[in-house]
């Protein structure tokens, strides 16, 4: 056994690439490896802006031998009348590297087929690893890839070096005339020579010894480490830490290879901004860890991390400062002359902007929200109606602010900000700020009513409106985020717990549009399978059981809260011993009564004990479950349709449902139809048992 190292030298590559690009590294390796049958101990992925590289610990020097046992045609096939082989044998034998004189006949359970077994000798694994890594560097996938100069291959970046090591030698392949060796490259400014790598073992402590920290963790830890030492050495104020971000951590440790922490400053006059606009100026722009008091208010200062240790840290320092300085300067100048406008006075320049080709402008789309936020609020919240509609008209004009202009991140924030002041009221201005929520999955949804109801109209108008123009999502595109969109509106509904109608709404969302678009039931239909889709993918992602999942909305989805409910009721119920002999009977049920409308239930016409048994008892659940279905108590509905189950169990035992007596047959698939009915006002069941 020996140790594998494979470094794929490039130029710098954008940080969200790296960790998407080593979990591939990793994940290809190990199916190729045991596609190949090499066993092998640890697998490592490392990874900086300017390397992504494996280790592989105790790599089988080869292949174990093996025997195969290949099934070829059948004998009827592969042997003539007299039991000589045909040229079908000789064709599959010839295609294997063997002989006829090698097959033989056995017997299968689908009959007598010939068999060639032959022993396979284990292939070297220094023969198998150049072609092994040359797939692997082929094979990864990036958002952006390019080609440079006449080569064939695309990769994120120019790939400037390759390393390939297995023990100490060499695995000779090239790539586009890049020839692979033992050596590596330090720091590109600090260390920018070439690294010969003894061994695999020494590889990371010749790196670092070259300013290279090429463990994402170990860097990742490095980051924090100097962030709180550079705020340590510079600021002395009680309770003063940074704001740590981990998004930002993450991004920061994937632009370095050795990072150094400076502390800067700027003017306390940048602190009359909102905080957001300061944090994004420092975070997004600059990437910058903004520092904060006990109480989470900022203090002007802020944290930035070097790719190189610098001799003049003063000097450093004034470079960041002058940097972010003229940052804030701008969002300092544009908040000034943003609010010297009402937000309200702009609305008619909505019309200058535009929401999509085909669906019009953002002053045609807020005109639409706040017609179907009202439909929403008299629903739902009839006395917040004004608030709501004042908030959908306001919602969007933030766009128009030259602070939105040059931080797009803080529309909805910007324009809270800019109600307030204007003399909005304040549930205004937070319905303003909220109707973007939640802007990433897992971030926070809106708190109030007229933020919830707006952005819920917001996401309706946008996901109808291209369903209505035939720009649904494909498979692998989705160039309007309408699935974002609509797990959004299925997250906001049902953390409110409204109850409301999906299918009405997408109605009226759609007629708002007039001619502009395909409002048709067909359009509705699709509009509510696609919303259902996200709404069984969420759900069984989040590890509910799929069976009560499907169990629920096959039969119909409109009320996503009513769904839920009896979906819980369903796992809840499951493991019941009762309810899983009786789901097995409700799909027999259903496999009877197929093509079957059901009808009245004629007692004269029960003549089996087991028959006006069942019927009795099904009367008496019906009585009890009817108001229970109402009142939406799924559970304690199912707990008492479980009274069926004996009933259920002795009518299948003890009579003949189809009769000769058409009159008798019919009043017993009658009556499976009325039990079959009753079920399904919850959920089929027979999509809970196990095939």
């Amino acid at each position: 056994m020996a140790d594998l190292l494979f470094e794929i030298g490039t130029e710098e590559l954008p940080a969200g690439f790296i960790l998407p690009a080593l979990e591939q590294f990793h994940q290809n390796f190990i199916k190729k490896a045991s596609g190949l049958q090499l066993a092998y101990g640890q697998v490592r992925v490392l990874g900086t802006p300017r390397r992504l590289a494996l280790l592989v610990q105790d790599l089988d020097a080869r292949q174990a031998d093996r025997r195969e046992e290949l099934m070829g045609p059948s004998a009827k096939a592969g042997l003539d009348d007299k039991g000589g082989f045909t040229k079908a044998a000789e064709g599959f034998a010839r295609s294997k590297g063997a002989e006829t004189k090698d097959l033989q006949v056995v017997e299968t359970v689908k009959g007598k087929y010939l068999l060639l077994v032959r022993e396979v000798a284990g292939v070297a694994t220094s023969e198998l690893l150049p072609d092994l890594l040359r797939e692997l560097l082929a094979e990864f996938s990036f958002p952006k890839s390019m080609k440079w100069g006449v080569n064939s291959h695309t990769f994120a970046r120019p790939i400037q070096w390759l390393l390939a090591l297995y023990g100490q030698e060499v695995i000779p392949f090239s790539v586009d005339g890049i020839v692979t060796s033992r050596s590596s490259r330090g720091h590109r400014f600090m260390a920018p020579d070439s690294i010969q790598i003894h061994e695999v073992a020494s590889y990371e402590q010749q790196l670092a010894d070259a300013f290279v920290l090429v463990d994402p963790v170990r860097r990742r830890q490095r980051v924090l480490d100097e962030i709180a030492q550079a705020l340590a050495a510079h600021v002395h104020l009680p309770d003063a830490h940074v704001a740590v971000d981990d998004a930002l951590v993450d991004t920061v440790t994937n632009l370095v290879e050795w990072p150094c922490g400076v502390c800067g400053a700027f003017d306390k006059r940048f602190l009359q901004l909102l905080k957001d606009v300061q944090v994004t100026s420092m975070r997004e722009h600059q990437k910058y860890f903004p520092v904060v008091d006990g109480q989470d208010q900022l203090l002007p200062f802020f944290v930035a991390v070097n790719n190189t240790r610098v001799a003049d840290i003063a000097l450093t320092r004034k470079g960041h400062e002058r940097v972010l300085r003229a940052r804030l300067e701008d969002a300092l100048f544009f908040f000034g002359v943003d609010r010297q406008r009402r937000l309200e006075d702009r609305f008619s320049e909505l019309s200058g902007i535009i929401f999509q080709a085909k669906l019009g402008t953002m002053l045609e789309k807020s005109e639409r929200l706040i017609k179907l936020s009202a439909i929403l609020a008299e629903k739902l919240a009839p006395e917040q109606t004004n608030v709501v509609q004042r908030a959908a008209k306001l919602c969007k004009i933030d766009l128009l602010t030259n602070m939105v202009g040059e931080f797009p991140s803080l529309q909805g924030d910007m324009g809270a900000a800019y109600a307030m002041n204007d003399g909005e009221l304040p549930e205004v201005a937070e319905a303003i700020r909220e109707h973007y929520l939640p802007k990433r999955a897992g971030s926070g949804l809106p708190v109030t009513t007229p933020g919830a109801l707006v952005g819920m109209a917001d996401r309706l108008d946008t996901v109808v409106g291209c369903f209505g123009i035939g720009q649904q999502p494909t498979g692998t595109t989705d160039p309007f985020g309408l699935r974002r969109l609509s797990l959004s509106l299925l997250n906001i509904i049902s953390d409110r717990g409204d109850s409301v109608s999906l299918r009405e709404m997408i109605y009226k969302a759609l007629a708002l549009y007039g001619d502009k678009v395909d409002g048709s039931a067909v359009t509705v239909d699709a509009v509510v399978s696609f919303i259902k889709g996200r709404f069984v993918n969420d759900l069984v992602a989040r590890g509910l059981d799929q069976g009560a999942v499907e169990a629920v909305t096959s039969l119909g989805f409109d009320d996503v809260n009513d769904s839920r409910k009896k979906i819980d009721a369903l796992i809840a119920i499951r493991h019941e011993q009762a309810f899983t002999v009786l789901a097995a009977a409700f799909k027999r049920i259903n496999n009877i009564i197929k093509g079957h409308e059901g009808g009245e239930l004629v007692r004269e016409l029960f003549i089996e004990e087991a028959e006006r048994n069942l019927a009795s008892i099904y009367a008496d659940v019906v009585s009890v479950v009817q108001p229970l279905l109402v009142r939406k108590e799924y559970s304690q509905a199912l707990s008492c349709m479980l009274a069926l189950k004996e009933p259920v169990d002795l009518f299948f035992d003890s009579v003949m449902v189809m009769a000769d007596d058409a009159a008798i047959r019919q009043n017993r698939l009658n009556l499976l139809a009325a039990i079959s009915r009753l079920f399904l006002q919850i959920g089929d069941i027979s999509k809970m048992t196990v095939a």
